[in-house]
Protein backbone atom coordinates (compact mmCIF):
# COMPACT_ATOMS: atom_id res chain seq x y z
CA UNK A 1 0.00 0.00 0.00
CA UNK A 2 1.33 3.42 -0.96
CA UNK A 3 1.72 5.87 1.91
CA UNK A 4 0.18 9.33 1.37
CA UNK A 5 3.35 11.36 2.04
CA UNK A 6 6.72 10.75 0.40
CA UNK A 7 9.95 12.28 1.69
CA UNK A 8 12.61 11.89 -0.99
CA UNK A 9 16.14 12.95 -0.06
CA UNK A 10 18.92 12.66 -2.57
CA UNK A 11 22.65 13.23 -2.53
CA UNK A 12 25.95 11.45 -2.07
CA UNK A 13 27.11 10.73 1.49
CA UNK A 14 30.72 10.63 0.24
CA UNK A 15 30.69 14.18 -1.17
CA UNK A 16 30.63 16.54 1.80
CA UNK A 17 27.56 18.75 1.94
CA UNK A 18 25.90 16.81 -0.88
CA UNK A 19 24.81 14.44 1.91
CA UNK A 20 22.36 16.97 3.38
CA UNK A 21 19.22 15.40 1.85
CA UNK A 22 19.89 11.84 3.04
CA UNK A 23 21.12 13.11 6.43
CA UNK A 24 17.87 14.99 7.03
CA UNK A 25 15.97 11.77 6.34
CA UNK A 26 18.19 9.86 8.79
CA UNK A 27 17.31 12.44 11.43
CA UNK A 28 13.57 12.09 10.74
CA UNK A 29 13.50 8.31 10.35
CA UNK A 30 12.55 7.56 13.95
CA UNK A 31 10.12 10.46 14.35
CA UNK A 32 7.80 10.12 11.33
CA UNK A 33 4.56 8.15 11.30
CA UNK A 34 5.50 4.99 9.36
CA UNK A 35 1.86 4.37 8.42
CA UNK A 36 1.53 7.70 6.63
CA UNK A 37 5.04 8.70 5.56
CA UNK A 38 7.47 6.87 3.29
CA UNK A 39 11.14 7.77 3.23
CA UNK A 40 13.12 7.26 0.03
CA UNK A 41 16.72 8.16 -0.71
CA UNK A 42 19.00 7.91 -3.73
CA UNK A 43 22.15 9.50 -5.11
CA UNK A 44 20.25 11.47 -7.74
CA UNK A 45 16.84 11.78 -9.35
CA UNK A 46 16.21 9.62 -12.39
CA UNK A 47 13.33 9.14 -14.79
CA UNK A 48 12.14 6.04 -12.91
CA UNK A 49 11.45 8.14 -9.81
CA UNK A 50 8.40 9.59 -11.53
CA UNK A 51 6.57 6.38 -10.60
CA UNK A 52 7.26 7.03 -6.91
CA UNK A 53 4.83 9.96 -7.09
CA UNK A 54 1.86 7.76 -7.93
CA UNK A 55 -1.04 7.79 -5.44
CA UNK A 56 0.65 10.31 -3.13
CA UNK A 57 -1.04 13.23 -1.41
CA UNK A 58 2.19 15.16 -0.78
CA UNK A 59 5.82 14.82 -1.84
CA UNK A 60 8.83 16.58 -0.36
CA UNK A 61 12.10 16.47 -2.31
CA UNK A 62 15.15 17.29 -0.17
CA UNK A 63 18.55 18.24 -1.60
CA UNK A 64 21.67 20.29 -0.97
CA UNK A 65 22.09 23.55 -2.85
CA UNK A 66 24.69 26.30 -3.14
CA UNK A 67 22.10 28.90 -4.13
CA UNK A 68 19.92 29.16 -1.00
CA UNK A 69 19.34 32.66 0.31
CA UNK A 70 19.48 31.45 3.92
CA UNK A 71 20.03 28.12 5.65
CA UNK A 72 17.38 26.53 3.44
CA UNK A 73 14.72 27.32 0.85
CA UNK A 74 11.27 25.76 0.58
CA UNK A 75 9.22 26.02 -2.60
CA UNK A 76 6.25 24.54 -4.42
CA UNK A 77 7.30 22.65 -7.55
CA UNK A 78 5.66 22.72 -10.96
CA UNK A 79 6.27 20.24 -13.78
CA UNK A 80 8.84 21.54 -16.27
CA UNK A 81 10.86 19.92 -18.99
CA UNK A 82 14.35 21.30 -18.56
CA UNK A 83 17.80 20.30 -19.78
CA UNK A 84 18.10 17.70 -17.02
CA UNK A 85 15.41 15.68 -18.81
CA UNK A 86 18.06 14.04 -21.02
CA UNK A 87 20.79 13.57 -18.40
CA UNK A 88 21.44 10.93 -15.77
CA UNK A 89 20.50 13.31 -12.94
CA UNK A 90 17.15 15.04 -13.26
CA UNK A 91 15.65 18.06 -11.52
CA UNK A 92 12.53 17.54 -9.40
CA UNK A 93 10.52 19.62 -11.88
CA UNK A 94 11.59 17.29 -14.70
CA UNK A 95 10.51 14.25 -12.64
CA UNK A 96 7.09 15.88 -12.25
CA UNK A 97 6.97 16.50 -15.99
CA UNK A 98 7.74 12.83 -16.70
CA UNK A 99 5.00 11.77 -14.27
CA UNK A 100 2.52 14.05 -16.01
CA UNK A 101 3.54 12.70 -19.43
CA UNK A 102 3.32 9.00 -18.59
CA UNK A 103 0.31 9.07 -16.23
CA UNK A 104 -1.64 11.71 -18.19
CA UNK A 105 -2.56 13.46 -14.95
CA UNK A 106 -1.34 16.27 -12.74
CA UNK A 107 1.25 15.15 -10.21
CA UNK A 108 0.47 15.41 -6.51
CA UNK A 109 1.52 18.60 -4.71
CA UNK A 110 5.31 18.48 -4.60
CA UNK A 111 7.71 20.72 -2.74
CA UNK A 112 11.47 21.18 -2.69
CA UNK A 113 13.47 21.75 0.48
CA UNK A 114 16.94 22.95 -0.54
CA UNK A 115 19.53 23.03 2.24
CA UNK A 116 22.50 25.34 1.81
CA UNK A 117 25.80 23.54 1.30
CA UNK A 118 29.22 24.81 0.32
CA UNK A 119 31.70 21.90 0.12
CA UNK A 120 30.99 19.01 -2.24
CA UNK A 121 34.38 17.35 -2.76
CA UNK A 122 34.69 13.57 -2.72
CA UNK A 123 35.77 12.29 0.69
CA UNK A 124 34.94 15.48 2.60
CA UNK A 125 32.74 15.48 5.66
CA UNK A 126 29.87 17.85 6.32
CA UNK A 127 31.03 21.46 6.69
CA UNK A 128 30.36 23.33 9.95
CA UNK A 129 27.94 25.72 8.22
CA UNK A 130 26.07 22.82 6.60
CA UNK A 131 25.68 21.18 10.01
CA UNK A 132 23.96 24.32 11.28
CA UNK A 133 21.80 24.55 8.15
CA UNK A 134 20.83 20.90 8.54
CA UNK A 135 19.74 21.45 12.15
CA UNK A 136 17.51 24.36 11.06
CA UNK A 137 16.08 22.34 8.14
CA UNK A 138 15.36 19.39 10.47
CA UNK A 139 13.33 21.62 12.80
CA UNK A 140 11.49 23.15 9.84
CA UNK A 141 10.67 19.76 8.33
CA UNK A 142 9.49 18.41 11.67
CA UNK A 143 7.07 21.31 11.89
CA UNK A 144 5.91 20.72 8.31
CA UNK A 145 5.17 17.08 9.07
CA UNK A 146 3.00 18.09 12.01
CA UNK A 147 0.56 19.38 9.39
CA UNK A 148 0.87 17.16 6.29
CA UNK A 149 -1.56 19.23 4.26
CA UNK A 150 -0.86 20.81 0.86
CA UNK A 151 -2.64 24.07 1.74
CA UNK A 152 -0.54 24.51 4.88
CA UNK A 153 2.65 23.70 2.97
CA UNK A 154 1.72 26.18 0.21
CA UNK A 155 1.20 28.91 2.81
CA UNK A 156 4.57 28.05 4.33
CA UNK A 157 6.28 28.23 0.94
CA UNK A 158 4.71 31.64 0.23
CA UNK A 159 5.76 32.98 3.63
CA UNK A 160 9.41 32.16 2.90
CA UNK A 161 9.55 34.08 -0.38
Amino acid sequence: MVKPVLLFGYGNLSRGDDALGPLLLEFLEDTVNPDKIEILTDFQLQIEHALDLENRELVLFIDASVSCAGAFDFALLEPARDKSYTTHAMSPAAVLDVYQSIKKQTPPPCFLLSIKGEKFELGEGLSANAQQHLAQACRFTGNLLNTPDSSAWRRQAKSLL
